[in-house]
């Protein structure tokens, strides 16, 4: 990203400004807008989210909310109740206490002296969930959002479930926010009130694992914010954004397909971040493309960003696999709209080790299947939050332990975009069961790369509301639809369908090992084939280069860590996939405020003992300057066995180096069917 400083507009910032709601909570927020602003309005784009504006975002915005103000907009950083410097407690995420804030911000943006009236919102991730959801709140000042990878469906498509099997980043994330909750606000913002403020967040912000734990299918909790539920609640334009690197590129297509407003969508290669910081590369000029949107939509600009394709997504090229990658090969193509008329799904029928086209000679045969549970521990992250090394790893060992189905070598490129979707005949021996479908590229010289895949807890056959569990040996058939992506296959590859009855630790597994049987010749796969005519231009879509704004000063004190690492222990069969995302400590140095960051996950087990399945979580957070320091432990313990969830959490907050708060949670929870 190329860093300028000379904008359109010179911009002023207020580091920290409270805004009052109605109940007298006061939330805290950080403005830049045009110096001029005060004579001559502009419209407001807020982000509202509970990652600490002062510390924790604060590189990450000072690069974009800055640019954008030096184009003409007033941008409000706004922390949630409970969170960073706002009073209150946060209790979970996309409460109606939150939307109603939002919407009181929203109000009170408009009606500042410096603002036209007209307000937009942004976000990525959680800010991206509540631009959505407010959205469908339909507020008055708000004119357009940008919603960077998010969700329109709470229950089936984020962290939490996907197909009914519950997720291992519900247990990550779960404990990210229970550190997160537990940070004090800054002394130099509230004042002595911080201490009180503190020790409100950590005796009353709770252990929100165990509330989603307790929500096992989809119910009135998860359609709570899933504009699923109605898309005909959306009433103002928006810009969908993600990347095939994230966990929240479906939600794209979706948005695309069933809103009734104008919508474009962009899927880039990136992991979970903004395009103009997109790893693996290539990032674009994301913060352009958001000037011309407020442009048009808050500002009334004719400028034609309507007549971009509808979807614009980065076509990835074959590459062997690897946990991370500098830049992903490829090109953006586009499509003019949702579902593509270049886009035509085409049918292969499983036959013994293979996929062919309908048409071919069918061998009907019963293959079956009991995965160990080691399959899964090169399956990467559910989303690649921080970028590598978190991606999936070479599928060959994986592959040992599945079900594999391989076309013939290609003789010509086929691209694919969409979502493939898996229709099998299957029979299990337990009542509880999953099947994890994988669809990779094989190389010439057999290395395997995970392309992308799907989840089916076996209950959910007839929908999430009311799983059913199975008959033992009765023939049933389902359909495993798998994340979207857009993919190239290059002539002399292969094209690999692999199905497992487990996916640790990516997903928890069943209470118990079951065979799976399916039964090729009455099982599908549809690909969705990508094919222009040879009069339409293949690549019509370029993006201007990726800028933004001098970022506020860090020096880095304590050098950080990553590491990714499977161990197996040859005489008690004890294995652990154990990461480490250590952030090191780094200084901002306009504040001198020091933060330290460190995280440890460990999922550990036992041979094939499913009893034995264990996910740990550890996160240490740090806050530091002359005559304060503050620190934070937080630990999470889930474990099962056939019947229930035991789950134990710790959570020890020092001052200095005293511990002031120490609180200990033992819970168990009936499984369901999960």
């Amino acid at each position: 990203m190329r860093e300028i400083a000379e904008f359109p507009h010179q911009v002023t910032e207020d580091e920290h400004i409270s805004i009052p709601l109605r109940d007298g909570v006061q939330l805290a927020a950080r403005i830049w807008r045009p110096a001029t602003s005060g004579t001559y309005p502009v419209p407001g784009i807020v982000e509202f989210i509970p990652y600490r504006k002062r510390d924790f975002t604060a590189v990450r915005d000072s690069i974009h909310h800055p640019y954008l103000a030096g184009h003409g907009y007033a941008c409000v950083r706004a922390d949630l109740r409970g969170s960073g410097d706002s009073e209150g407690v946060l209790t979970d995420e996309y409460l109606d206490t939150e939307l109603a804030d939002a919407e009181e911000v929203l109000s009170w943006v408009a009606d500042q002296p410096w603002c036209t009236g007209r307000t937009g919102m942004m976000g990525i991730s959680w800010g991206g969930f509540n631009a959505l959801q407010v959205a469908a709140r339909r507020p008055d000042s708000l004119g357009a959002i940008a919603t960077v990878c998010s969700s329109d469906d709470r229950y089936s498509d984020d962290v939490h479930y996907m197909g009914g099997c519950l997720l291992g980043d519900n247990l990550s994330w779960a404990s990210t926010m229970f550190a997160y909750n537990s940070s004090p606000p800054d002394p130099e913002l509230v004042g002595e009130r911080w201490r009180d403020l503190w020790l409100e967040r950590l005796r009353n912000s709770g252990l929100w694992l165990d509330q989603w734990m307790r929500h096992q299918h989809r119910d009135d909790y998860w359609r709570h914010g899933s504009i699923c539920e109605d898309y005909g609640s959306i009433a103002c334009p928006v810009l969908a954004v993600s990347g095939w690197a994230d966990g929240y590129s479906n939600a794209v297509f979706r948005l695309l397909a069933e809103l009734g407003v104008p919508c474009r969508g962009l899927i880039g290669p990136w992991s979970h971040k903004y395009p103009h910081l997109g790893e693996p590369g290539p990032a674009v000029g994301f913060l352009q493309e958001l000037v011309r949107w407020w442009d048009h939509w808050l500002k009334d600009v004719d400028n034609g960003v309507l007549h971009t394709p509808a979807l614009r997504t980065w076509m990835q090229d074959s590459v062997p696999p690897s946990t991370a990658y500098e830049e992903r090969p490829g090109r953006w193509v586009g499509e003019p709209y949702w579902p593509s008329p270049h886009v035509t799904s085409e049918m292969f029928t499983l036959v013994p080790n293979g996929i062919v086209p309908v048409g071919q000679r069918l061998d009907a045969e019963e293959l079956t299947v009991e995965s160990p549970l080691s399959v899964g521990q090169f399956a990467g992250k559910w989303c690649s939050y921080s970028a590598p090394p978190d991606l999936p790893y070479d599928q060959r060992e994986e592959d040992g332990g599945s079900l594999v189905f391989d076309s013939t070598t290609l003789t010509e490129r086929h691209e694919v975009l969409g979502a493939p979707v898996l229709e099998l005949e299957i029979a299990v021996n337990k009542p509880v069961a999953m099947v994890a479908a994988r669809l990779s590229d094989v190389l010439p010289d057999g290395r395997t790369t995970r392309v992308t895949y799907g989840l089916l807890n076996l209950t959910h056959r007839g929908g999430d509301a009311e799983p059913e569990p199975l008959e033992p040996g009765k023939r049933y058939r389902v359909t495993v639809t798998l994340n979207g992506v857009a993919q190239a296959f290059p002539p002399g590859h292969r094209i690999r369908l692999s199905l497992s009855t487990s996916y640790w630790p990516l997903a928890w597994p069943p209470p118990e090992p079951a065979r799976l049987s399916v039964f090729t010749g009455d099982s599908a796969l549809w690909l969705p084939f990508r094919r222009l005519p040879e009069d339409t231009r293949s690549s019509e879509v370029e993006f201007d280069e990726p800028v933004g704004a001098y970022p506020v000063r860090t020096t880095q004190l304590r050098p950080g860590t990553q590491q990714w690492r499977v161990n197996r222990e040859l005489v008690n069969y004890s294995s652990e996939l154990r990461v480490v995302k250590d952030a090191g400590t780094w200084l901002l140095d306009d504040i001198d405020l020091r933060l330290s960051k460190r995280v440890e996950e460990r999922y550990s087990w036992i041979g094939d003992d499913f009893d034995s399945v264990r996910g740990e979580v550890t996160t240490w957070l740090g806050f530091a300057r002359a005559g304060w320091r503050v620190s934070t432990m937080t630990h999470t313990v889930l474990t099962s066995n056939r019947t229930h969830f035991q789950l134990h959490a710790r959570l020890d907050a020092y001052e200095h180096d005293m511990r002031v708060v120490s609180l200990n949670w033992n819970k168990e929870i009936e499984r369901n069917c999960v």
